[in-house]
């Protein structure tokens, strides 16, 4: 049996159980290891969800242009679908994310447009304006915008939902992943919460976002917002994504805490992944340590790899110059 092309090979990731860093843990923890979709990413299911919903929607023709603004991982997966499909891609970044990013999506033919962190959403130099500017200059163009597009959270409805629930047989009771454009967290519980609305969902956030005081307030707060290093996770905007209903409480975990918790999955559970997979197993480990029982089960979801991540978290000299080590 042989695949047709690289994209058909999106999902159906392992499940794998968490053994030394979650010591002293009640209950077992699990991870879902996205990297193993082909664009080493859980981006991948929504990148071909998007696309195949606007192709049939007719937004998409062939010899198009897709244009999207990306911390890096939707990108990829977008890349690989455009190659099999005969598609252009046209990339913004903003200059936080990390050089492996940027050449990766070169490597996959991309254009890629790096634009300034430290400005507003709405300012003109921000990577969601270029995105939206490119897209009405460039004729046959299509901006899929993966913060407000219902078929990001569908994707991970779909697919990422019924793979947990399936590997678990039905006995997760807690569900943890960061939350960016929300696509995931919301989409994977919403599909988990129809199966057993006792599960309990648990955003993980970053210091410098707006997610954690706007679910408990109701309030969003400009003075929450600030720069942060932490990639692909956390938001200076509230995606339409972001389905606060589906998301019972947020935690937010530091840079620091994250990354070293990365190295540590690393080294000691031989997961070699990114960095926000650090903030999503920090933050859920620091809420199992005081509500996980015996017979619960808890899932964290790990979106991408270390790969993209070698000159920053897995770099010593990178982290001494940050004070981590």
């Amino acid at each position: 049996m042989y695949l047709n092309n690289i994209v058909e090979a999106i999902g159906n990731t392992p499940m794998v159980k968490l053994n030394r860093v979650n010591d002293g843990i009640k209950g077992t923890v699990l991870v879902k290891v996205e990297y193993f979709n082909p664009g080493n990413s859980v981006k991948d299911r929504m990148a071909v969800k998007m696309i195949d919903d606007a192709e049939k929607a007719g937004l998409l023709k062939p010899g198009g242009t897709i244009i999207e603004g990306t911390s890096g991982n939707t990108g990829m997966g977008l890349a690989l679908t455009a190659i099999a499909r005969g598609y252009k891609c046209i990339f913004t970044m903003s200059d936080k994310q990390s050089k492996e990013k940027q050449d990766i999506l070169k490597a996959v033919g991309a254009e890629v447009i790096v634009c300034p962190t430290n400005v507003s959403a709405d300012d003109p130099r921000s990577y969601y304006s270029i995105a939206r500017k490119l897209n009405a200059e460039i004729p046959n163009s299509y901006y899929p915008n993966q913060y407000d597009n219902p078929s990001n959270a569908q994707a991970h409805y779909e697919t990422t939902g019924p793979e947990i629930w399936e590997q678990t047989d039905g006995k997760i009771t807690h569900l943890a992943a960061g939350v960016g454009t929300g696509g995931t967290i919301c989409g994977t519980g919403k599909y988990l919460k129809e199966q057993n609305s006792a599960i309990v969902s648990i955003g993980l956030d970053t210091y410098g976002s707006v997610f954690k005081k706007y679910k408990e307030t109701g309030i969003f707060d400009e003075d929450e917002i600030y720069s942060y290093k932490t990639e692909g996770i956390g938001e200076d905007i509230l995606p339409k994504n972001v389905d606060f209903d589906l998301i019972d409480l947020f935690i937010k975990v530091t840079d620091k805490d994250a990354a070293l918790m990365t190295r540590q999955l690393a080294k000691e559970e031989g997961l070699f992944v990114g960095w926000s997979c650090g903030s999503a197993v920090h933050g859920a480990l620091e809420y199992a340590r005081e509500h996980l029982k015996e017979e619960d089960t808890m899932v964290i979801i790990l979106p991408d790899h270390g790969t993209r991540y070698l000159g920053k978290i897995y770099n010593d000299d990178w982290m001494r110059e940050q004070g981590w080590l």
